[in-house]
């Protein structure tokens, strides 16, 4: 079945990126590619990711055949966007069915859209240099300070000709045109995370905090939704600056929970298996987990004597070292210690793709 819709997603338009349709993760970007022409560049991303993940499950069920189709696939993915989709200091979004880009430095709205940068990023699969550039322009014009907000694109979609969809039917400033979109945003932060920057990614976890949005009266007035869910949006347009949009019903929150825990934290469990390799600001001394496994209790201690946001020197359990670096979780009913020092060198000698073998995850996005 994945192996099937993983086929029919990977369609190839004029410049070799997939087919957009009536909308890729932006439904509201639903004619873009109404015709079946349009092409999606955040989507050949994803795919890129997926089915390179995929060919290494496919590969460990003894099809080949299926792993190096799908290989063959997420390179020439990789390829096409790197030939045409980079706008100069960041990715395109997408192409419309005739041809013409979106997202580029020439347009009057959507210059730079959010997630086609976070996912070059968290696809591994960009330029390196290319990549930290399109993340450096999205801290440049997509993540404001001072009104704590973290946007999917600018600027909005308001007077342009062309109709790349019902995103257009919203005002500028609200809802996916132009405004916050948390789901995108939390992606911002994770790809933060995976350029080791831990000072920025906490800054926006910290802006995506609702409680941080009603620390006044006035502040929560201007938000004007509950402060303990997260928002699926928070508008951006004048004279609602910092309004919160729809809550409750978004996916959001989850990913929330698991870029804070998974990406700033540095927790990240596999099976019996547990690996800590936080990405925190470099302000911080360190901080403390008690995590319960079955009947035990893992008290971890993670230390930051030398300041710095990312990199393991060492970690002990029960004062032993852990030689791999990973903690191996017994359920013995016992209080386990814990203790993460960061710090400069080697991650106990283990590299990184080592270290990904070691927790059995396919491979690293």
């Amino acid at each position: 079945h994945c192996v099937r819709a993983l086929d029919r997603a990977s369609t190839t338009g004029a410049h070799g990126l997939p087919l957009m349709g009536a909308g890729d993760w932006n439904d509201g970007m639903n004619r873009v590619g109404v015709h079946g022409k349009g092409e999606s560049v955040w989507l050949a991303w994803l795919l890129v990711a997926t089915l390179r993940r995929f060919a290494v499950h496919a590969e460990r069920r003894g099809d080949s055949s299926v792993s190096t189709r799908f290989r063959a696939r997420a390179d020439a993915y990789a390829a096409a966007v790197e030939q045409s989709a980079w706008d100069g200091a960041w990715y395109r979004r997408a192409y419309f069915d005739d041809g013409s880009p979106l997202g580029t430095a020439t347009d009057d709205e959507c210059q730079i859209d959010a997630i086609a940068q976070s996912w070059a990023v968290l696809s591994g699969a960009a330029n390196p240099t290319r990549a930290r550039e399109a993340m450096h322009s999205v801290n440049e014009r997509l993540i404001l300070d001072d009104a704590r907000l973290v946007l999917l694109l600018t600027p909005p979609f308001d007077k342009s000709p062309r109709d790349p969809g019902y995103i257009k039917g919203y005002l500028p400033g609200v809802r996916e045109n132009g405004a916050q979109y948390t789901h995108a945003a939390l992606w911002t932060a994770s790809a933060m995370v995976e350029l080791g920057n831990g000072d920025r990614a906490a800054e926006i976890m910290s802006m995506l905090n609702p409680l941080s949005h009603a620390r006044s009266r006035d502040d929560a007035e201007r938000y004007k939704v509950e402060p303990y869910v997260v928002p699926a949006d928070v508008y951006a347009a004048s004279g609602h600056e910092g309004r919160g949009g729809w809550t409750w019903y978004t996916g959001s929150a989850s990913w929330s929970y698991r870029v804070s825990l998974e990406g700033v934290l540095g927790f990240e469990k596999r099976g019996a298996r547990l690996r800590l390799d936080p990405c925190i600001p470099a302000a911080w001394p360190g901080f403390a987990i008690d995590y319960r496994f079955g009947t035990s209790t893992y008290a971890i201690d993670v230390q930051n004597p030398d300041g710095v946001s990312r990199g393991v020197a060492w970690v002990t359990v029960d004062g032993h070292a852990a030689q791999d670096g990973l903690v191996n979780l017994v359920d013995d009913g016992l209080r386990h210690t814990v203790i993460v020092v960061l710090g400069a060198g080697e991650r106990n000698g283990l590299a990184e793709d080592e270290l990904e073998d070691s927790l059995g995850r396919s491979e690293a996005v």
